[in-house]
């Protein structure tokens, strides 16, 4: 086992279950790790602190177990069936071990993410679960080289009720000589060859394609705030901005909403659109989808034409270095949604940039306010749900936050 020391007085990060260790913290390394190997962490002392994934970067170690259980031949097993019991805790999956009349769960629901990276002590693993598909992305050489190991357990954890593993990690991993970053299934149940499939969400039908969609194929995350919007649409005319696949639409159309405007720039994500509309029932009259940029559409629309505005932007900031300017385009952003809003009208707004913290995406959104001289008031700050847990040692894992507006 190769041993990391750390810098007297460096450790107490660790000591308080911190998932990373940074590189100025290491002293020593004792042996030549490979990139996704497992290393031991060890105080200056000697005392050991943690074994996790060894990574070249500013976060050298990304830790796996606080003792030796992630040299445990069961380690994977054990991690990813906690993992599902907050789910199961949560309401939002079935015990693959209850008889039918007992799984409820999937009744309205059947999609859900099933591991959050640190938030489920599994740094640089997402597994997100689409009614017996599970998709897998790594963001990490160690998560990467593990993959087959986390789909084994997958098959043991969810039985026969696992329908395929697929591996979607090209784009997520970290670029090394000697991985080959090509996406495709680790396991497939025989018969079962769909690149896509319908999924509940709170008993509305979705669309999933993993292997083109962006991401795993869907966001999970704004599950509970597509709900709220839900709840509001009633009689109202929605505009919904970076509409993806067009989940919010779908759930004010549900909901009584009058009409919905769907807007992104992608075609294949309109495409999607439509068809979620017409699984769902809907009359085409109550929807319209529009392929261009958001932004533009935004400001070139009356204002008064919508009473409920949504605006998810994909993440502007992905590292420090860009986050002056993400602040920017989001108080820019905001401004014309405040703006161009009817009076009493609501916005939902939100950002999915994990350097921009709550305090900063809400005085970005202040400042539009102020620019465009209209009274607002904020009814609700929204955030990620359940199955994208925080570990309360990991604050960074907050990613996702959000402003409901009243505007007058």
């Amino acid at each position: 086992m190769i041993k990391v020391i750390l810098r007297k007085g460096r450790d107490e990060s660790l000591r308080r279950f911190h998932s990373w260790v940074f590189s100025g913290a290491i002293a020593e390394v004792q042996g030549n790790p490979a990139e996704g190997d497992i290393v031991s962490v060890h105080a200056s002392d000697g005392s050991l602190l943690a074994h996790g994934h060894w990574q070249i970067g500013s976060i050298a170690v990304r830790v796996l177990s606080f003792d030796a259980s992630a040299l445990a031949p069961d380690y994977w097993q054990i991690m990813l069936s906690r993992a599902l019991q907050v789910r199961i805790a949560c309401g939002l999956a079935a015990d693959p071990a209850a008889s039918d009349g007992e799984k409820r769960a999937a009744d309205a629901t059947n999609c859900y993410r099933l591991v959050h990276g640190e938030g489920d002590n599994l740094p640089g693993l997402i597994i997100d679960y689409y009614d017996g598909v599970c998709v897998l992305q790594a963001h990490s050489v160690g998560m990467f080289r593990a993959k087959r190991q986390i789909c084994e357990a997958l098959r043991i954890v969810y039985g026969d009720s696992l329908k395929a593993v697929y591996d979607k990690s090209s784009g997520t991993a970290p670029f090394k000589a000697g991985l080959e970053l090509v996406d495709g299934y680790l396991y497939r149940r025989e018969n079962f060859s769909d690149d896509e499939q319908v999924v509940l969400e709170n008993g509305h039908r979705f669309l999933v394609n993993w292997t083109e969609g962006q991401k795993t194929g869907f966001f999970l995350d704004q599950r509970d705030n597509r709900a709220l919007v839900g709840s509001m649409a009633k009689g109202r005319n929605v505009l919904n901005l970076f509409c993806y696949t067009g989940g919010f639409s779908i759930y004010a159309l549900a909901n009584g909403a009058l009409h919905a405007d769907s807007v992104d720039s992608s075609k294949k994500a309109m495409m999607m659109v439509d068809r979620n509309v017409e699984i769902n029932g809907f009359e085409p009259s109550r929807h319209t989808s529009l392929c261009c940029d958001a932004i533009d559409y935004l400001r070139s629309v009356p204002e008064g034409k919508y009473d409920l505005m949504i605006v998810d932007p994909p993440a502007f900031a992905k590292h420090r270095g860009a986050l002056k300017n993400a602040l920017r385009a989001y108080q820019r952003l905001n401004a014309a949604a405040i703006s161009k809003v009817a009076p009493g009208g609501l916005v939902f707004t939100y950002s999915c940039s994990q350097v921009v913290d709550k305090e900063a995406f809400a005085l970005a959104v202040f400042s539009a306010a102020a620019q465009c001289g209209r009274s607002v008031r904020i009814l609700d700050r929204l955030n990620q749900p359940c199955d994208h847990s925080v570990n309360i040692y990991h604050p960074e894992g907050e990613y996702l936050k959000g402003l409901l507006l009243y505007v007058e």
